[in-house]
């Protein structure tokens, strides 16, 4: 039995060897959306803090579109004509809308007079009374 002890003693579990890759969690970084977007969001009941998902922004008009997402990832839409430089006035200049929908094509949400509003990375489509309009977005 004192042999078992003494060989028991002189053991160590084996070290992986030095070129073994070990994944790590990759370092996620969150950007706020606008207060302007939480200030919205907050006075239509949605208590919710957003993460930017993604922001966009139409060279020709100087729009910028935010997707954000909040603690649980239900998706919203906030646009504002002029971007951050411009005043927001919701219904006017801005528009948020929440229940975005993502899919292959990007983000999706539809406002309560039935307009549609569409963007990913490269473009923004906004359909207003049947009639589409398109623009080419750069990322920001």
């Amino acid at each position: 039995m004192s042999a078992g002890l003494v060989l028991g003693s002189h053991y160590r579990s084996p070290e992986p060897p030095a070129d073994r890759y070990v994944p790590t969690e990759p370092a996620v970084t969150t950007i706020s959306c606008p207060p302007e977007m939480h200030a919205t969001a907050r006075r239509l009941g949605y208590d919710v803090t957003l993460s930017q998902v993604l922001r966009v922004r139409v060279a020709s008009t100087g729009t910028t579109v935010w997707i954000c997402r909040d603690e649980v990832s239900r998706l919203y839409y906030q646009a504002n004509r002029g971007g951050y430089e411009k005043t927001w006035i919701e219904g006017k200049t801005a528009l948020f809308l929440p229940n975005v929908v993502k899919d292959d094509d990007g983000y999706h949400a539809t406002a309560d007079d039935g307009n549609t509003f569409a963007v990913n990375e490269v473009r923004l489509e906004i359909v207003k009374n049947g009639k589409p309009q398109t623009w080419d977005v750069t990322p920001e």
